[in-house]
């Protein structure tokens, strides 16, 4: 029992020393935070110190660099305000100046607008006066026309009507005089000029005029021959007729037999056939389409010969193949009665004449003047319109498009796009209607001129007209009384416009009007 005791007493003592022990830690751990408490304490206070001290000395610091920054900026401000403050001031000076002119302008325009009302209030009471004038003068005009009327015999409406046609009257008759003034004055010098160059091309080309129709004349050796023509039967003739299309007429008609055809061309070669039968002596009908057969191509030899000289002769040395045989027919073809090789040919001379004179291109003149009736050698059918089927060809052919261009324009009617158009134009002109050059039938002839004199006679004014030289010139007689000097050149001028339209591409007509004043009196 003891021991137990002394083992509880001595775990009691060591429990009681343990707590002695952790009660004396205690107190002295307590005073050793006291004591660093205490040191903190007073640390963190000397660090109050210091930073408040140190702030202190900054805060100064930033409150002197913040006013010298403050200072730097406000001079710029106060320059830049000094300146606002300085312009106000003479904005302000300025609007006071104007308010004062405004003020001038006010005063000016018051005193104006009571000077308008013044001479407003004046005028008014004018056109009150100018309205009774007016009433009483138009009163007085009333009258007077009224007067007037009475004492002339007519109306104001007849007046008025009387004055407009004198006027109308003295307009014309001015307009007239202006009308052949100006044009008088426009074509004297052209229409010099251009007589004087057709007139030397003219006489540098003297071109023969070959005429031919639908029959050639076949001379014999004696009259015998035409038995031998005829042949047993006539089998001969019938012969010839059926090999080349051409009518032999034998007549009574000595040393001659004749040989009648449309084509020119065939007829051609009839000829030279019947030619050589004759002089060879064997005619049958074997030796006649051995003898056309060498004709015929004897023809197309003379034919291209004839192209090539044509075209030789005018100086033209490049010319397609095709377009020379086509010159080479025309030699054979004809056109109211003219030959149209040798009328091609004086066309082409004429237009490189006169194209030489105005220094224009002499070679288009000559091409186109050459070809301008190319297409009249066809066989076919060509159409209404020769010049554009002669283009056509030309432009087929491989022609300069210039050339084509000047003979697409031939006989057109409307304006030409070229000055050699002009020229080849007239050439033809020339060619074509100088005396004797074209065979017309005489129905058609007396159908023209009288056409001619009939449109002459259709103005106001006309006593008489006639038609003289082949229808060149129309002499047109004019009533002196109703027709003055004036309004003769219009009539001259209406009837060359009317001959135009009516009868186309003519040749140039003269117009002629004879206005003759004569005195009669009577001694009793």
């Amino acid at each position: 029992m003891g021991e137990p005791l002394v083992v509880l007493g001595a775990v009691v003592m060591a429990l009681a020393v343990l707590g002695l022990g952790f009660i004396a830690g205690w107190i002295v751990n307590s005073r050793r935070r006291r004591n660093r408490l205490e040191s903190s304490r007073e640390e963190a206070a000397r660090i109050l110190d210091e930073a408040q001290t140190e702030a202190d000395a900054l805060k100064k610091t930033a409150s002197l660099e913040a006013m010298d920054e403050w200072r730097r900026e406000r001079e710029p401000l106060e320059h830049e305000l000094e300146n606002t403050k300085r312009s106000l001031r003479e904005f302000e000076t300025g609007l006071q100046e104007r308010e004062q002119q405004l003020d001038r302008k006010v005063d000016v325009f018051e005193s104006k607008e009571r000077g308008l009302l013044k001479t407003e209030q004046e005028l008014d009471g004018r056109e009150e006066t100018l309205d009774t004038e007016e009433t009483r003068v138009r009163g007085m005009v009333r009258q007077q026309r009224q007067r007037l009327e009475e004492i002339a015999g007519i109306s104001t409406a007849d007046a008025r009507r009387m004055l407009i046609e004198q006027q109308e009257e003295s307009a014309r008759k001015f307009a007239a005089r202006k009308v052949k003034q100006i044009k008088d004055n426009g074509i004297a010098n052209a229409n010099r000029e251009a007589k004087e160059i057709i007139s030397r091309s003219i006489q540098r080309f003297a071109g023969e005029l070959a005429m031919e129709g639908t029959v050639s004349v076949v001379q014999l050796p004696s009259d015998d021959m035409k038995g031998r023509i005829i042949g047993r039967d006539g089998r001969n003739i019938r012969s010839f007729d059926m090999i080349t299309g051409v009518e032999v007429i034998v007549d009574d008609t000595p040393g001659i037999v004749m040989l009648s055809s449309f084509d020119p061309l065939r007829r051609e070669v009839a000829k030279n056939t019947l030619e050589k039968l004759i002089l060879d002596g064997r005619i049958h009908p074997g030796r006649i389409e051995e003898v056309y057969e060498k004709c015929r191509m004897d023809v197309e030899e003379l034919i291209r010969e004839a192209g090539s000289q044509a075209a030789f002769d005018l100086g033209i040395h490049d010319m397609a193949e095709p377009l020379l045989e086509h010159l080479g027919k025309l030699h054979f073809r004809t056109s109211y009665g003219q030959n149209l090789l040798a009328h091609s040919k004086e066309v082409g001379f004429l237009a490189g004449m006169m194209a030489e004179e105005l220094d224009m291109d002499v070679a288009v003149a000559r091409r186109a003047g050459l070809l301008h009736d190319i297409a009249k050698a066809l066989d076919h059918d060509i159409g209404a319109d020769p010049s554009q089927a002669s283009a056509a060809l030309a432009r087929k052919c491989g022609e300069n498009a210039e050339v084509v261009e000047v003979i697409e324009a031939h006989r057109q009617n409307q304006p030409f796009r070229s000055a050699v158009a002009i020229l080849v134009e007239a050439a033809d002109e020339i060619s074509t209607h100088r005396p004797g050059a074209l065979k017309e039938k005489v129905d058609d002839y007396i159908k023209r001129m009288h056409h001619i004199e009939e449109t002459a006679m259709s103005l106001p004014g006309v006593d008489h007209a006639f038609a003289l030289q082949n229808g060149k010139e129309v002499r047109v007689l004019v009533d002196s009384l109703s027709v003055d000097d004036s309004y003769a050149d219009q009539i001259a001028d209406q009837i060359a416009h009317t001959l135009e339209e009516d009868l186309g591409q003519h040749g140039q007509i003269k117009v002629l009007v004879i206005r003759e004043v004569r005195a009669v009196h009577f001694a009793r």
